[in-house]
């Protein structure tokens, strides 16, 4: 979809929608909505009156103009109350608003900027969240659905209009930005959709080739036999049951551009393309949905196209172990023990912990590879899901300043996170007779037992792990998250980035 900005004046816009907003409780729409609402001839107002439409959150308006305006319908979209207006009700909005428009027949439609006039938001940063909520909440994965007869619904263009010419070129760029986040989630998004039959190890390296091409980055894939070459036991150990052949995907990001030397930041995503939970396999109900188990590796490899395509001044580097974890007559076993890359030997007692070992041996090498500041993103534990459902991400770190920083960079991405402890005792769990740990420490805990695994293979090195199981998938829509894969954590990796590099995102 195109997106554009214009110095242009409401009423004057030509095309099939135009978008206005109504903060809840208003009774008497001002400003721009206002007018609207004058060259309609009182119709919001009338609405109002009658109850029809109160501006409660998302909540939505159709008027036929009937040729009182250029357009051939207004949509009034619910804003909520003013004094819990923030930017992501923003991206909300456009969502919610689009995709209404969309399943009238609307291609093209004009809006005001949500939150630039008397929301009181900066004019780059309303751009950039009507313009992210806009693709985002036109998100759809349907190229394996055969075409209705009639065509696909489009939206072809979105016009954003502003009548101070002064503020076009702040805006412009605030649309430049809010596409980059919004392709960034949106490919992720692709990848964690796709089904397990075509997004092998294989294919998941080959895309991130592509994908790395594409935006000037380095790329290295090890193959199995490098693997073993540098004792990568516990991934080995989970690839084993399968015949598609193992992935570790490197690709790096050099923004510093030789200006001395500086943090590098490490990004570290779960690539299991499909779990079955392998010997210790899983119910069937449901397992359809494992093939998002990469999820976590979908989402670091989006930040880094993001961070690159927004040029910004820090290097960084990704990681993806990529595997399958399957049950044959090669699978590992429960009982078997496997030594990491960095020597400590892992007793498996259950094969569907199998992230936190193919995840082990990445952190391992991330730390060989000299990166001095390591976030990891994983669908690790389903015990994440019961203790945090699908609102926040389980956060988990060796260092409180590593951990300010992620916390800082999701409140600026509006992704939700929340810290769980790390004391010692809870090491004990995981505590095994025949090995240095086992890879599940039972019931009680689950979410922090399989943090502390992963905290034997960072050293001291500032990390943060960070466990989507619960917000990697959407059950409906609902704003700018459509049902599916949402994209978790990826603008939060990217404003991580923008805070390591020094930029304030604006």
């Amino acid at each position: 979809m195109k997106i554009e900005i214009r110095a242009q004046d409401l009423l004057s816009y030509e095309g099939d929608a135009l978008i206005v907003n109504l903060f809840e409780g208003v009774e008497r729409p001002g400003g721009s909505t206002g007018a609207v609402d004058r060259a309609l001839g009182g119709s919001i107002t009338a609405a109002i009156r009658r109850r029809e439409f109160t501006g409660k959150l998302h909540e939505r308006l159709l008027l036929h103009t009937v040729g009182q305006l250029l357009v051939a319908r207004v949509l009034v979209i619910g804003l909520g109350k003013q004094e819990e207006f923030t930017l992501d009700r923003v991206r909300s909005a456009s969502a919610e608003a689009m995709r209404h428009l969309r399943g009238v027949g609307a291609k093209t439609v004009g809006s005001i900027v949500h939150g630039a006039g008397i929301g009181g938001l900066d004019a780059d940063q309303a751009a950039c969240a009507v313009t992210e909520g806009a693709l985002l909440g036109l998100y759809r994965f349907d190229k394996y659905k055969k075409p209705d007869d009639n065509g696909k619904k489009v939206v072809r263009t979105l016009t954003l209009l502003e009548r101070d010419k002064a503020r076009v070129a702040t805006m412009k760029k605030g649309v430049r930005r809010g596409r980059i986040l919004a392709e960034a989630v949106s490919f992720a998004r692709d990848l964690v959709n796709e089904p397990a039959n075509t997004l092998t190890p294989s294919e998941l390296a080959v895309r991130a080739k592509k994908m790395a091409s594409g935006c000037g980055l380095s790329i290295k894939i090890l193959e199995r036999a490098d693997m073993k070459k540098l004792g990568m036991g516990a991934l080995l150990g989970v690839a084993q049951g399968s015949q598609e052949p193992p992935k570790l995907i490197e690709v790096s990001y050099k923004g510093r551009k030789g200006k001395g030397t500086g943090p590098r930041l490490g990004l570290v995503g779960k690539g299991v393309t499909f779990d079955s939970g392998g010997i210790s396999i899983k119910p069937s109900e449901g397992m359809e949905a494992m093939k998002g188990d990469m999820a976590g590796g979908a989402a670091v490899l989006a930040a880094i196209k993001g961070i690159a395509e927004l040029k910004l001044p820090v290097d960084v580097t990704v990681l993806v172990p990529a595997t399958e974890n399957l049950p044959s007559g090669t699978a590992q076993h429960p009982g078997d023990i496997v030594k990491a890359m960095n020597g400590k030997t892992i007793e498996v007692i259950n094969t569907d912990a199998e992230g936190r070992l193919i995840l082990a041996d990445a952190l391992c090498y991330a730390c060989e590879r000299g990166l001095t500041h390591l976030v990891d993103v994983a669908t690790l534990t389903g015990a994440c899901i019961i203790a945090l459902g699908s609102v926040r991400t389980g956060a988990f770190t060796n260092n409180p300043e590593l951990m300010r920083q992620v916390k800082q960079a999701s409140e600026a991405a509006c992704e939700k996170i929340w810290e769980l402890p790390m004391d010692d005792e809870y090491g004990e769990q995981i505590k095994s007779d025949c090995a240095d740990m086992k890879n599940i420490g039972g019931k009680k805990a689950g979410p922090i037992t399989g943090a502390k695994l992963l905290a034997n293979f960072v050293g001291k090195t500032p990390w943060v792990h960070l466990d989507i199981a619960g917000t990697a998938q959407a059950e409906k829509d609902s704003g700018y998250q459509v049902k599916g894969a949402t994209g978790a954590m990826v603008r939060t990796l990217i404003c991580l980035a923008m805070g390591f590099g020094g930029v304030v995102k604006s």
